[in-house]
C-alpha cells in the first residue's frame, strides 16, 4: 500500500505539474495518472488501496466540502435563493429526459434502461466543481452576484436527487416495487442533512467558545481533527440510517461548516479554512487519481458509435435546463454561459455508480458502464478546462 500511495502522490503531482505548465487544468494530469496506474492499464496500484478507494475518495470530498462551507457567505447564498434550488434538480431532469427521449433510438435500449443511463450521467461532479468554486470565492470572481455560491449549492444538492432516482430506476429494472416514499426521500434527505449539519455546527461553535471562555483554548490543529472526526461521523450516519431515514451526509458536512463559520469569530474560521486548504493539497491528488483508477477504459469501445453524440445531445439539453434555472436573475449572458460550463463535468458519481447495473446483472449493465466511462473521459476535462479558460473573461472580479 505504501508503494501505491507513493506512486499516487509523486506521479499524480508530476502529471498535474506538467498539465499546469502547458496551461491545462491540474485535474487532467491526476485523472490520467489514475487511469494509467489503475487496474485496467498498468495495474501498479495495490489491491488493498483499491478496495478502500471509495472511502478515500469520500474522505477527500469531505475535506473540500468543509473548506467550501467555511468559505461560503450565507448572506450571499440567501440572495441567490430560487435559482440554487432549481439548479439542484432541473438540469439533471433535462439530461435524464434527453436519454429517455433519444437513447432508445440512438443506443437501442428500452425506456427504463434509458432512464437508468440518464440517472447515472445526470449528476454534476462535486469533485471537479467544488474546488473551483472555492477558488473563485477566495479570489472574488463572480462573488458580486453569488455565482460560485449558486453553483456550489446546486452541485452539492443535485447528487442527492440523482442517486435517489438511480436507486429507484434500478429497483424497477430488478422487478422491485416503487412507492411514493422513494421520491419523498429526496427532499427529506436534503432537509435532514442541512438541519443535522446546522445543529452540529452550532454545537461545535458553542463548544469552542465555551473552552475559550474557560481559558482552555483549543488549538486550531486540534479543531481541524475534531471537525474532521465529526464530519466523518455525519457521513457514516447516512449509511447507518439507510433504509430507515433518508439523510444526506455530505450536505450535513457542508451545512455544519457553514454554521460553524457563521457562529465563530472571523479570524478562527479563516485559520480553519487555511488549514483545510493545506489538507486539500494531499486530498486532491488522492481523490482525482483514484477517480481515474476507477475508470475502466476497456468499456469505452463497448458503448458504440452512438454514445458520443448521445452524451453531447444530453449535455445540450442539460445546458438548456441550467439556462432555464437562471431566468429572472441579474446574471448577464457571459455569467450564464459560465454557469453552463461549470455544470458540464462528470466524474465522482459516475465512477461510483456506473458499474452498479453490471454488478446487479442488468442487461444494460455493460452499456451503462461504457457510457459512464466515456462521459468521464469527455466531460471532466471539458468542464475543468472550460472553467479554467473562461472564468476571468466571463466573470467580474469583486475589488478587495
Amino acid at each position: 500500500m505504501l508503494t501505491s500511495l507513493a506512486l499516487i502522490f509523486l506521479v499524480g503531482l508530476a502529471a498535474a505539474s506538467i498539465c499546469q505548465r502547458i496551461r491545462l487544468p491540474r485535474i487532467i494530469g491526476m485523472l490520467a495518472t489514475g487511469i494509467l496506474l489503475g487496474p485496467y492499464v498498468l495495474d501498479f496500484l495495490d489491491g488493498s488501496i483499491l478496495s478502500i478507494s471509495s472511502d478515500l475518495r469520500e474522505m477527500a470530498l469531505v475535506i473540500i466540502l468543509i473548506k467550501a462551507g467555511l468559505s461560503l457567505d450565507i448572506s450571499e447564498l440567501k440572495e441567490v435563493g430560487r435559482p440554487a434550488v432549481l439548479m439542484a434538480f432541473l438540469p439533471a431532469v433535462f439530461e435524464i429526459l434527453a436519454f429517455v427521449l433519444l437513447a432508445p433510438g440512438i443506443l437501442g435500449v428500452t425506456l427504463l434502461e434509458a432512464a437508468i443511463l440518464g440517472a447515472v450521467l445526470g449528476a454534476v461532479s462535486p469533485a471537479v466543481v467544488v474546488p473551483k468554486m472555492v477558488q473563485l470565492m477566495e479570489t472574488g470572481y463572480g462573488t458580486d452576484k453569488g455565482i460560485p455560491q449558486l453553483i456550489l449549492a446546486g452541485a452539492s444538492l443535485d447528487d442527492v436527487f440523482v442517486i435517489v432516482l438511480f436507486s429507484t430506476f434500478t429497483g424497477m429494472a430488478q422487478g422491485g416495487a416503487v412507492s411514493a416514499m422513494d421520491f419523498a426521500g429526496i427532499p427529506i434527505s436534503i432537509l435532514l442533512g442541512i438541519a443535522g449539519g446546522a445543529l452540529t455546527g452550532w454545537l461545535l461553535a458553542l463548544f469552542f467558545e465555551s473552552q475559550y471562555a474557560k481559558e482552555r483554548y483549543v488549538r486550531n490543529s486540534m479543531k481541524v481533527i475534531i471537525v474532521l472526526g465529526i464530519s466523518f461521523l455525519l457521513v457514516a450516519l447516512e449509511t447507518w440510517l439507510e433504509g430507515t431515514l433518508p439523510f444526506s451526509g455530505l450536505l450535513a458536512v457542508m451545512s455544519m461548516a457553514c454554521v460553524l463559520q457563521l457562529k465563530s469569530e472571523t479570524f478562527v474560521t479563516r485559520r480553519l479554512a487555511e488549514k483545510f486548504g493545506k489538507l486539500w493539497l494531499a486530498a486532491e491528488v488522492i481523490l482525482f487519481v483514484l477517480v481515474g483508477a476507477a475508470v475502466d477504459i476497456r468499456y469505452t469501445l463497448g458503448a458504440g458509435l452512438g454514445a458520443v453524440p448521445m452524451i453531447f445531445l444530453a449535455l445540450a439539453l442539460r445546458s438548456a435546463g441550467v439556462l432555464l434555472c437562471l431566468l429572472g436573475t441579474k446574471l448577464n449572458r457571459k455569467e450564464r454561459l459560465f454557469c453552463v460550463i461549470a455544470y458540464l463535468p462528470k466524474a465522482t458519481v459516475q465512477a461510483a455508480i456506473g458499474s452498479v447495473p453490471l454488478a446487479l446483472g442488468l442487461p444494460c449493465g455493460k452499456l451503462v458502464l461504457s457510457v459512464a466511462v466515456l462521459s468521464i473521459l469527455i466531460t471532466a476535462p471539458l468542464g475543468a478546462l472550460g472553467m479554467d479558460a473562461t472564468y476571468k473573461r466571463l466573470l467580474n472580479r469583486r475589488s478587495r
